[in-house]
């Protein structure tokens, strides 16, 4: 079940812009989830951990290791501030620049936003798993513009105007906060006791700084493996992966051919990530890996594509 609601203003900014106000928000109820329920006495858990040949003997039903169960008892909520500002600056430049300042929880587990999937503690349920959402930026900021360049614009000069005027510069330019990271940890822990699913997490035992370089996004140093037959007290997605900062440009002509027919012929220069930075896209967030902490790949590097289009 899904509540959504929202509450707006707009006010006209002299004649030829807007601006809007809003809150969006949403309130999700009995979200889906998994875990299994066939398992031995928690307390059993770290001797378990140290030798697990028993564990079949310990379960409330023996010889059936995993039994899952379904339930749609989990909660999520989404809350937003969204500010945007559009019109025609001038007779020939049209803008419009928006940021939204919002907050996304809910215990998916699964990388998808459909069904929560299979908790990460079949102990605790889901409530271990609440936290940031998959799709959660803090901040976004967006301005996209057209335009339509003055030199020539105007001329009485039918074919100096065709062949010299008429230019347009458009770009979508778009700022963001990174994605949550949910860091997990690996070797001998309490998920190698034959538990179904399960996932663990370590122990924040200092605190986490961003140096933001390729070699080390956060500080790694300020985790350690939880105690035997425990889970970490690492909330889940607590970190934060790499922003973006990307912009688009396009730069295009139109030859008329024929005003009233509304014929003509265009030609466009389109390029994407113009300015060509660097944006960094994953970061390796398996506490026991190697490359823990790392940045393991980027967005794509500046492209350039031509195109022409026949209007007729």
């Amino acid at each position: 079940m899904t509540y959504q609601y929202s509450f707006g203003m707009q006010h006209a900014l002299g004649s030829k812009a807007v601006l809007a106000a809003s809150y969006v928000g949403s309130q999700s109820r009995h979200q889906n989830d998994y875990r299994d329920i066939n398992l031995p006495n928690i307390s059993l858990l770290p001797s378990l951990q140290a030798n697990n040949n028993a564990y079949n003997t310990l379960l409330p039903f023996p010889g059936f290791r995993n039994v899952k169960l379904s339930e749609n008892e989990a909660n999520g909520h989404y809350n937003s501030l969204q500010l945007d500002v559009h019109g025609n600056v001038r007779s020939d430049l049209m803008l419009q620049v928006g940021y939204t300042l919002a907050r996304s929880e809910d215990p998916t587990t699964g990388g998808s936003g459909g069904d929560l999937a299979n908790v990460s503690n079949p102990y605790l349920g889901w409530k271990y798993d609440l936290g940031p959402s998959i799709l959660d930026r803090t901040h976004v900021v967006f301005l996209n513009f057209d335009y339509q360049l003055p030199f020539l614009k105007n001329s009485d000069k039918g074919l100096l105007k065709t062949m010299l005027g008429g230019w347009e510069l458009s770009g979508i330019i778009s700022m963001q906060s990174g994605l949550p990271l949910n860091v997990t940890t690996g070797g001998t822990n309490v998920c190698s006791i034959p538990l179904g699913t399960c996932t663990n997490r370590p122990n924040l035992t200092g605190t986490v700084s961003y140096p933001q370089n390729v070699n080390q996004w956060f500080t790694t140093n300020a985790f350690t493996a939880p105690a035997a037959g425990t889970w970490g007290n690492l909330g889940f997605d607590a970190l934060r992966g790499p922003g973006r900062d990307n912009w688009n440009l396009s730069f295009f002509k139109n030859f008329i051919f024929s005003e009233s027919r509304g014929s003509m012929f265009q030609f466009r220069a389109d390029a994407f990530n113009v300015w060509n930075h660097t944006q960094f896209r994953n970061v390796d967030s398996n506490s026991t890996s190697s490359t823990f902490g790392q940045v393991t790949s980027t967005f794509d590097p500046r492209t350039f594509q031509l195109g022409a289009k026949l209007i007729f």
